[in-house]
């Protein structure tokens, strides 16, 4: 029992961490590891709009522009949205549907340790040679004639994180199917929980494409495989497709529960329940659907022909009904509300006029002959970032300030909170607004400088100065969460308006997180016991033994096996570096007998007993067990 209650050291907290099965401290781990991974591209995002500030700059090189311009598009997509949306998902998703942790915890720690070494070999490009230059695209035509080991990097980096991504989302899908309350059938599931599913689904089929898409790419580059080289037989555009199938579905896998996490805070703060959710649910897998249709209007400039670009310009705007249905039910959820503006409300109410701007011109793409004029334009540039920033970062800034509560047991400031937000968000529409019309005044994408007196020197400026803004606004929340952890415990339920079953646990959060197994009695079930005036959840149970899993090192050292390999990888035993098979050897070798040894040995985990958990409790929270 004492193992539980007793303060540990430094290292033993680290390794805590490092062996942890648990989804909540899984879902720390994501934050701080997307927040790194988001920081590390916003700095390169802000030397490249130093660069363009003024024409004929010379503040970087055009080769360390393009290393910065496929980084930046590479991490923000794949090593910080992806991962930050993992930590709320990993966080809530238990919680919400009444679990103590997810279906394959073991699995849901060697996803997150894929993930992060993956992300780390990726950066350590940088140190090693020079980052990969091709584009976040990486188009095959760029990057099979890419010099030195950068593309390398970026193949065995995506391929070991991609690997986590896919894991995680095949946890996530047998843990909703197989692990909800007693009570909480699909259509009592809170959004964010619907929106996690289809996304999760998203992941099992979106990313098989990409994995295939790299392992081609690594054929072609280290044993003249040719599958993407025209010369030899190949085919270019065969990349782009793979890509794209993959590419498009990852949009929607990172904007639904961006979707999803709003609709958590809308109703919150209007004080009433989710308008439409039926339709919700429904929008929500029509997008997941639709999604999968619509990957060629990246290529309308490839020349597939007028029946290939015809049906997937339709299927283009035909996505854009099941948004725009969202849109019109978070509206409907504010008409009449009690609202709050609170700071994760203001975020709600700035992300569906940005949202809807980047949706628009989106819709506008999907013209096959505009898009023919726009395609390679600054146009897309403010396109597709008022899709992410305007609805992804949003959502995560927004909903960090609503769940760190749950997270860390304390309340950011609101004050600082709202300064965060008006800066971020001014900051946002400087930098992207006027690049609609950069673009239309045709300026290309990807170009590290231009000449002076086409009318671009203003607007470039203005969008340099908006990209500092948003800096200043990130420091600052920065600021706020570490200025929390000497605030006031936080409590259960502090903004008093919590809705669902994550905000019925007393803080801090157990790590068996349900002393009983809640009964859930419809649609936002916390919500419906206080209005009965509960101070608690009615429960499916008497308290009983809890199982829980085990710590494990091995999902870490099957990810390390994996890292040192990806080394060996590198280079060709032929040439100058006849050390690389043994690396690679090696690091399989790890990889390999983890896995073996995790097969051969019993792990049932472990029986908490009554008497343990209410000590537990009566430990957490003092006599009687609740606050």
């Amino acid at each position: 029992m004492s193992s539980y209650t007793q303060k540990k050291g430094f290292g033993a907290n680290v390794w805590d961490y490092i062996t942890t099965v648990d989804h909540k401290k899984l879902a720390v781990m994501y934050l701080l590891a997307g927040t790194l991974f988001f920081a590390i591209a916003g700095f390169e995002a802000l030397l490249m709009r130093i660069q363009l500030m003024k024409p004929n700059n010379d503040f970087i090189s055009a080769g360390f522009f393009n290393e910065l311009l496929t980084m930046h598009g590479t991490t923000m997509l794949f090593l910080a949205a992806t991962p930050l949306l993992f930590a709320f998902m990993n966080m809530l998703v238990p919680l919400q549907i009444g679990a103590r942790d997810v279906a394959f915890p073991f699995l849901n720690s060697l996803g997150f340790w894929l993930f992060f070494l993956g992300a780390v070999f990726l950066h350590l490009s940088f140190f090693m040679g020079g980052a990969p230059d091709a584009g976040w695209t990486s188009y095959a035509s760029l990057s099979l004639y890419s010099p030195g080991h950068g593309i390398d990097f970026y193949v065995l980096g995506l391929q070991i994180s991609g690997a986590g991504t896919l894991i995680s989302g095949l946890n996530f899908i047998v843990t909703i199917i197989t692990m909800r309350a007693p009570g909480m059938t699909f259509m009592r599931m809170p959004l964010f929980t619907w929106t996690a599913l289809v996304s999760s689904a998203l992941i099992l089929f979106a990313f098989p494409p990409l994995t295939i898409g790299l392992l081609m790419m690594l054929f072609d580059r280290m044993f003249g495989g040719n599958f993407f080289d025209h010369t030899m037989g190949g085919n270019t555009i065969i990349w782009e497709h793979l890509f794209w199938i993959f590419g498009h579905p990852e949009v929607y896998i990172l904007i639904l529960p961006a979707f999803g996490l709003f609709s958590e805070i809308i109703p919150a703060f209007s004080r009433k329940r989710l308008f439409g959710y039926s339709s919700m649910v429904f929008a929500t897998i029509l997008i997941g659907f639709l999604g999968f249709m619509v990957w060629a209007h990246h290529m309308f400039t490839v020349g597939l022909g007028p029946t290939a670009n015809a049906i997937f310009a339709v299927a283009t705007m035909a996505i854009a009904v099941p948004t725009g249905m969202k849109v019109f039910n978070w509206i409907l959820t504010l008409w009449g509300g009690s609202i709050k503006v609170t700071t994760p409300m203001l975020y709600a109410l700035g992300f569906i006029p940005s949202f809807v701007a980047g949706g628009v011109t989106g819709v506008m793409q999907a013209s096959a002959p505009l898009d023919y004029q726009l395609h390679d334009s600054y146009f897309i540039v403010a396109h597709f970032h008022y899709v992410i920033v305007g609805g992804i970062v949003t959502a995560i800034f927004g909903s960090a300030h609503f769940y760190w509560p749950i997270f860390f047991n304390r309340m950011l400031n609101e004050t600082l909170g709202k300064i965060t937000f008006w800066i971020f968000f001014i900051g946002f529409h400087l930098t992207f607004f006027v690049q609609h019309f950069l673009g239309l005044m045709g300026m290309p994408r990807r170009v590290f400088t231009y000449m002076e007196g086409q009318g671009w020197d203003q607007f470039n400026f203005i969008s340099t100065i908006g990209a500092l803004m948003m800096g200043v606004g990130v420091i600052i929340m920065v600021i706020n969460c570490l200025l929390s952890i000497k605030g006031e415990p936080a409590g259960r339920d502090p903004w008093g308006d919590g809705r669902t079953l994550e905000w019925s646990i007393p803080q801090p959060i157990p790590f068996y997180n349900f002393r009983q197994t809640p009964l859930v009695r419809g649609l936002d079930p916390w919500w419906i016991e206080k209005q009965e005036g509960n101070k608690e959840m009615t429960f499916a149970e008497p308290v009983g033994d809890i199982h829980m899993p085990n710590n494990s090192a091995i999902p870490f050292v099957i990810s390390l096996g994996m890292f040192i390999a990806a080394f060996g990888a590198l280079y060709h035993p032929d040439a100058d570096k006849p050390w690389s098979i043994y690396i690679l050897i090696g690091g399989l070798a790890i990889t390999f007998g983890a896995m073996i040894f995790r097969s051969v040995k019993d792990d049932h985990g472990f029986h908490l007993h009554k008497e343990e958990i209410l000590e537990i409790e009566e430990h957490l929270y003092g006599k009687g067990g609740n606050k």
